[in-house]
């Protein structure tokens, strides 16, 4: 009896570490549009963003300047150049490089130029948890996407899937923000180019 209690407890542990850490699900539309496709534009956006606790990311932003700046002069604005900068060095490279390790093999390309391509794929964050560490104690970064399929150059939207994903670093060497955020965006894309490989190119 206890042999078996202590498998369940692992059985659903694990189960529930790998629904926290990565979720894709189609909301509506079909992907398989995707198959016999080359190359698929893909854009990055973070239109109506909530980060932690609040609602709307220009509070966020304003709250952590403030507070950077009260303890040492200029460390908020350096902060905020690091928030918004990171999303293009760190954030949507390091997504592009992992959905791609999963559909290069389908002979599925991602380009951040549209043009030529038939379809773009639209990356919103609709949500940002940067997570913290401070040694003693620590929190993994979260981010929840929708992810928008539509017809290049218009608005004419042929899939919408969720795709959300935890991140943090072997080792836990992740104190800077933009770390573990890079390491949410990996796992995102992650998972949502195995979704792919296995749901719409084959």
């Amino acid at each position: 009896m206890k042999k078996f209690m202590f498998l369940f407890m692992v059985a659903a542990l694990l189960f529930a570490t790998n629904s926290l850490e990565a979720q894709v699900r189609v909301q509506k539309g079909d992907i398989k549009v995707l198959k016999g496709q080359k190359t698929v534009g893909v854009k990055f956006t973070y239109d109506n963003m909530a980060v932690g606790k609040f609602k709307k990311e220009e509070d966020y932003i304003k709250k952590k300047v403030k507070d950077y700046n009260e303890k040492e002069a200029g460390r908020g604005d350096s902060w905020k150049e690091a928030w918004i900068n990171d999303r293009a060095t760190r954030f949507e490279p390091k997504f592009l490089d992992l959905v791609s390790k999963y559909t290069e093999k389908s002979g599925l390309q991602f380009s951040t130029d549209p043009a030529g391509t038939k379809y773009t794929i639209i990356v919103n964050t609709d949500f940002s948890e940067p997570g913290f560490n401070v040694y003693v104690a620590r929190k993994n970064a979260e981010i929840k996407t929708t992810i928008t399929i539509v017809e290049t150059g218009s608005d004419k939207v042929v899939a919408k899937l969720s795709a959300s994903g935890q991140g943090r670093t072997f080792g836990g060497n992740d104190w800077d923000t933009g770390v573990r955020l890079a390491e949410a965006y990996a796992k995102t894309g992650k998972e949502f180019g195995k979704y792919l490989s296995k749901k719409a190119l084959k």
